[in-house]
């Protein structure tokens, strides 16, 4: 008999902790996190350089980003697949084929890049979704030092624009429809710690985790 797997994906609100969130509950179930990771798999996978991986990575398709990669030829021999090969919409396709490669290998966790809706087909899938208030983002990126203090609520909004974007472009739906998520959870109240706490509670109780 197969092997049931348990996939976990999160996505998160910019500065919510959902990375940190992924990380440790990957740590208390054993399980592997894919989250940039995927950037670097796809990249050996296609043959294609990884910088052009992080320059789409959760960001819709864009007219800079096509003039960018339009004459990139793909490295170690990888066969075209034809004339679009690294457009932003092919890089995507790429990167969900990583994703569901990897889902069909192993249990695991995934972070963003629109798991949820690549592996909606998946049987042991559950869907997270991590967000705060805005003023306990702004906290937690101004203790990494990411930017400069008046210009962190600026690029929280900015990269939440992006996902959003990205989600819709690639998807057609919501990011922040409740409605693609199974379990929903505000990190500003429960803090990482919680909302890994919450996670596993919730596996247990869909009969995904033993008790």
């Amino acid at each position: 008999m197969e092997e049931k797997r348990l996939i976990i994906t999160i996505g998160r609100q910019y500065g919510s902790g959902g990375s940190e969130t992924a990380v440790k509950l990957g740590k208390a179930l054993g399980l592997n996190v894919y989250d940039k990771e995927i950037l670097r798999m796809t990249s050996d996978e296609s043959g294609i350089r990884e910088s052009y991986f992080h320059l789409a990575d959760e960001r819709a398709g864009n007219k800079l980003l096509y003039r960018i990669i339009h004459s990139l030829i793909p490295e170690n021999s990888t066969p075209s697949l034809g004339s679009d090969l690294v457009s932003a919409d092919n890089l995507f396709r790429f990167q969900s084929s990583v994703i569901r490669r990897l889902a069909q290998e192993e249990s695991c966790i995934f972070v963003g890049r629109c798991a949820e809706y690549v592996l909606m087909d998946e049987p042991g899938l559950v869907r997270v979704f991590i967000y705060a208030d805005m003023g306990a983002r702004v906290k937690r990126i101004r203790e990494k030092r990411y930017f400069a203090d008046n210009e962190v609520e600026r690029n929280i909004r900015k990269i939440d624009r992006e996902r959003r974007d990205y989600h819709r472009y690639y998807t057609g739906q919501d990011w922040e429809n409740m409605e693609n998520y199974d379990l929903i959870l505000n990190s500003a109240k429960l803090g990482t710690d919680g909302c890994v706490q919450c996670i596993i509670e919730y596996l247990k109780i869909r009969g995904l985790l033993a008790k």
